[in-house]
């Protein structure tokens, strides 16, 4: 099974710049994206339905802000939008759909630049979505967990690492968190393929930094180390234009 995931920075805008065509080359088995910015309603049937694919839409009630999506060739045994916790859950964050070996998370983790409320709401968002985890754990669930986490956990993890140490983004409890989901037991799978530095997801849309390859890399597949014995490659695609954040894969031997 090959899992694709992407921040498409508004599904309207992306689908103007080759999504379509780029949905076409890949034919995952399963697309998440996030960040959609758009309600249903305001969606052609030709983005809602694409051929092949089963859809799940979770958006957000505020129009044209947050929100995710699942595609999938073969339909889940169930799904579920949100973690329980209106305050997030009306952000459209969240979508778990079911497989038969695992859970699938696609997650749009709140970003904290705006300032220090909304950094407060994002350290909170993931304290929930980590109990919310762990609750499905406890229930035997094997658990992957992809989307934009809006975190880089290490210097490793961005270009400008001793710039960025006050920004939200790569503060020291935003880190601490990722530090955290690690040690009980979700692996970053992209590092145990790719320990090398110079990959990252994001890029500014300013300065022409994606050129130079001045990025962060915010977006993760998280994996519950009993499962990681399945996954073939974590990947990122950083030639794939269209957002200001690129494609990340996941090739899992699974169904």
């Amino acid at each position: 099974m090959r899992i694709l995931s992407w921040n498409v920075n508004g599904v309207r805008a992306v689908v103007k710049k080759g999504f379509f065509d780029w949905l076409e080359l890949e034919t995952p088995d399963v697309l998440c994206l996030q960040e959609i910015k758009a309600r249903t309603e305001d969606l052609e049937e030709s983005i809602l339905k694409p051929n092949g694919y089963h859809t799940v839409w979770n958006p957000a009630v505020r129009k044209g802000y947050s929100g995710v999506a699942i595609f999938t060739k073969k339909k889940p045994k169930g799904t579920h939008k949100g973690i329980g916790v209106e305050r997030f859950d009306i952000e459209g964050r969240v979508i778990r759909v079911e497989f038969e070996d695992f859970d699938l998370l696609n997650v749009y983790f709140p970003n904290g630049t705006s300032g220090s409320e909304r950094l407060q709401y994002k350290m909170e968002f993931y304290e929930a979505f980590l109990d919310y985890c762990e609750q499905l754990r406890a229930e035997g669930k094997e658990l992957v967990i992809t989307g934009d986490v809006n975190t880089a956990h290490k210097a490793i993890d961005l270009k400008n690492a001793k710039a960025n140490e006050k920004n939200s983004g790569f503060l020291p409890e935003e880190r601490a968190w990722v530090d955290k989901l690690i040690s009980y037991g979700y692996v970053d799978s992209f590092r145990t393929f790719h320990p090398e530095p110079d990959h990252y997801t994001w890029w500014s849309y300013r300065f022409n930094v994606r050129a130079k390859n001045v990025g962060w890399r915010i977006d993760y597949f998280f994996v519950t180390e009993k499962l990681m014995a399945k996954v073939k490659d974590s990947f990122i695609q950083p030639d794939v234009m269209g957002s200001d954040h690129c494609p990340i894969g996941l090739d899992i031997k699974a169904k």
